[in-house]
């Protein structure tokens, strides 16, 4: 059974981190959705389009060099700090007067989500066991589905009733209960000494050259 993961109480306590996470993403883009409205009007289709290429732009260019990075160092530390980065840059969000600085803070705030994914993904096996695993990452997998769908509707409800500007403030709280339930998982979260003795600088740089060619030749093939 799915839900039988989170008999582990440390992958449920980093499921429900992810889970946060997830709804303050929701209400990041349903805020930013309102705030271009605000500031551009008509042409708020265009800012809205223009931060999502910004979102995929920061994904394609850093995802690669954060797996490489997830090998090399504690992955609770990593998360911890792309979720108090992501809460200081959406809790600028409400102050934003120029169309300008939302592309600024859009591309900061993705830059940190690019950091935080495959961190996430790579952290799932060390906290769980084999037979646990399969479950946690269907888990996983669900809840994005299910909250890609869903959330935006749970934002926007959020946002008609407490404002377009104060969403992001409930935000950047989301953000702050998910580093704690993060750091307060026991002990760190690094590859084994053994493991990582095998990758060298080189091999790092190799994984990344090839994760880049991946991407790039997923972009640029054609659609038939």
């Amino acid at each position: 059974m799915v839900f039988s993961s989170l008999r582990n109480p440390v992958f449920a306590r980093l499921y429900t981190a992810q889970t946060i996470s997830l709804l303050g993403d929701a209400l990041t883009w349903v805020g930013l959705a309102l705030l271009a409205f605000e500031l551009a009007g008509e042409k708020s289709a265009v800012v809205l389009s223009s931060a999502l290429t910004l979102r995929v732009t920061a994904f394609v260019l850093l995802s690669p060099l954060a797996g490489a990075i997830a090998d090399r160092f504690d992955r609770k530390r990593i998360m911890v700090t792309t979720h108090l980065a992501r809460m200081l840059i959406v809790g600028l969000l409400p102050f934003v007067t120029a169309v300008w600085q939302v592309y600024a803070l859009i591309f900061a705030l993705n830059v940190f989500n690019a950091f935080f994914t495959p961190t996430y993904k790579a952290t799932i096996p060390q906290v769980t066991g084999e037979n646990e695993y399969p479950q946690a990452i269907a888990l996983s997998s669900a809840t994005y589905q299910l909250l890609a769908v869903l959330g935006p509707g749970f934002a926007g409800a959020i946002a008609a009733f407490i404002g377009a500007r104060q969403v992001f403030f409930l935000d950047a709280f989301s953000f702050i209960i998910a580093a704690i339930l993060i750091f307060t998982l026991p002990g760190q979260l690094r590859v084994n000494l053994s493991e990582q003795s095998l990758r060298t600088t080189g091999r790092i740089w190799l994984d990344m050259t090839v994760c880049s060619c991946a991407v790039f030749a997923l972009i640029s093939c054609p659609i038939t």
